[in-house]
């Protein structure tokens, strides 16, 4: 069972800026420091704070129960596994392209999820699954609109898996950007899925523009 669990708070830190760091570099870090979720992570020793989002998006949508099979694309560096691992019976398949350290219990897959040889070795492994998951984001660029367009495309790449893996009256949960799902994923989505939402988890930065669309009752 997961608990719900709140952040820990803190005094606010500041970070000097060093002659050889950048501006950014120094935010990013002054923004790591007074991060509740970050200080969280590290006392209970998880690989990341957005082991927290997912924890927050199960506890709004109950998408984790006992003795699922569980895919979870772009999983590195495999917070979001670790807590679907945490649910008895559970069985994990985590797909990502980079190097992963190993989780008792867990299926790990270094793949490229846009290759054929990706969908090929996990059907290898596994014909049907509960649950398709996925926090993959693209590297930012600065620029709002590819940014954007970026992590849409990975968005619809999850859900072609999500299409192709699901069995009937499974879940689906993405990262899209704010503004929700462009028009053609969501017209798939809605297709194939009785209810779809979109979520923001409190873990998720207020000044990122990330969301969440989750689709649930897969119609297969």
């Amino acid at each position: 069972m997961i608990k719900k669990q709140k952040p820990y708070k803190r005094l606010k830190e500041k970070v000097k800026t060093a002659k050889k760091r950048k501006i950014s570099s120094t935010r990013w870090l002054q923004r790591q420091l007074n991060d509740p979720y970050v200080k969280q992570s590290k006392v209970e020793g998880r690989r990341s704070r957005a082991a927290y989002k997912l924890i927050q998006i199960n506890e709004k949508f109950d998408l984790l129960r006992p003795n699922q099979v569980v895919l979870d694309l772009g999983a590195a560096p495999g917070s979001w596994s670790e807590v679907v691992n945490q649910i008895k019976g559970n069985k994990v398949i985590a797909v990502d392209k980079l190097e992963m350290d190993p989780i008792s219990g867990v299926e790990i897959l270094n793949l490229d999820l846009s290759s054929q040889e990706s969908f090929d070795r996990i059907r290898k492994i596994v014909t049907e699954v509960d649950l398709v998951l996925s926090d993959m984001a693209s590297d930012t660029t600065g620029h709002k609109s590819t940014d954007h367009i970026r992590t849409q495309e990975l968005a619809e790449l999850a859900a072609d898996y999500a299409l192709n893996f699901l069995k009937t009256g499974g879940s689906f949960c993405s990262k899209v950007f704010q503004g929700g799902t462009h028009q053609a994923l969501l017209d798939i989505l809605k297709k194939n899925f009785t209810t779809i939402k979109h979520y923001k988890p409190d873990a998720s930065r207020k000044g990122s523009p990330e969301n969440y669309v989750i689709a649930k009752g897969f119609k297969a």
